[in-house]
């Protein structure tokens, strides 16, 4: 696998959090944001509004960006890989969020984030976001997808 960049986002409302189990492929069987990768010649929100609606079926209107993460994985492997992931918070949106072949969405309280059921960076870096910072990270992981280390630099602006 060669190095991606990706969007993610979480839509927002109140004191709940859209998070989507993810069906099929890389990252099954855990909740997370929605998001992918960046086709050719799309911008980075041109992938996040076409992925939410591929995947729940939304529109984004108004983002955040929140956090930049630089993954590494397979660092136990002779050629590690990086998924570069830009991660917003959409708080205005069109359409309700449905369930695809891809993702299953359900909303959840702030103070109920299923984090045991998600990758081990998110109880890292998304509590550091949900608490107003915004973050550049890089995170390490063995090709079982545990996760070795985290480095988290809390900044201005992105």
């Amino acid at each position: 696998m060669k190095d991606q960049t990706c969007s993610l986002v979480f839509l927002k409302k109140d004191d709940q959090i859209l998070l989507a189990m993810k069906k099929r492929g890389f990252g099954s069987d855990r909740w997370n944001g929605v998001g992918g990768k960046i086709d050719k010649g799309e911008t980075m929100e041109q992938a996040l509004v076409r992925e939410s609606q591929e995947e729940v079926g939304v529109t984004p209107l108004k983002w955040d960006k929140i956090a930049e993460h630089d993954f590494v994985m397979d660092v136990d492997d002779e050629q590690p890989w990086h998924m570069y992931v830009h991660a917003y918070f959409c708080d205005e949106w069109q359409g309700e969020p449905a369930e695809s072949e891809e993702m299953a969405p359900r909303w959840f309280g702030i103070s109920d984030i299923p984090y045991d059921n998600m990758w081990q960076d998110d109880i890292v870096w998304l509590p550091q976001v949900l608490a107003g910072k915004k973050l550049r990270c890089t995170f390490e992981f063995k090709k079982d997808e545990s996760m070795l280390s985290a480095h988290l630099n809390i900044v201005d602006e992105l």
